[in-house]
């Protein structure tokens, strides 16, 4: 999320009306509900937690035990099961 100017963007006198409730204040203005993004759309970081995700599979398919790959990844035991009963239902 990046700061837009009021003054650029919104006519005078809606700014005159917004400034007698917020005068000088940040305020967040939510997206419509239609225009909503879902979370890691706009960077890489939601492809990488599941190229990750895929690779702890792998690890404890090969025999890997749940304490070494929870040391491996820097992860509880509780997050290990959760990413492999997920991976185990996608495949």
């Amino acid at each position: 999320m990046s700061y837009k100017r009021a003054i650029y963007i919104i006519p005078h006198d809606l700014l005159e009306q917004i400034q007698e409730y917020v005068d000088g204040e940040f305020i967040y203005i939510p997206r419509k509900s239609g225009n909503k993004k879902e979370w890691g759309s706009k960077t890489s970081t939601r492809k990488e937690l599941q190229q990750r995700n895929m690779q702890i599979y792998e690890d404890y398919l090969a025999g890997n035990s749940l304490q070494a790959l929870s040391e491996k990844y820097f992860l509880s035991l509780k997050s290990m099961q959760r990413i492999l009963r997920k991976q185990r239902s996608i495949h």
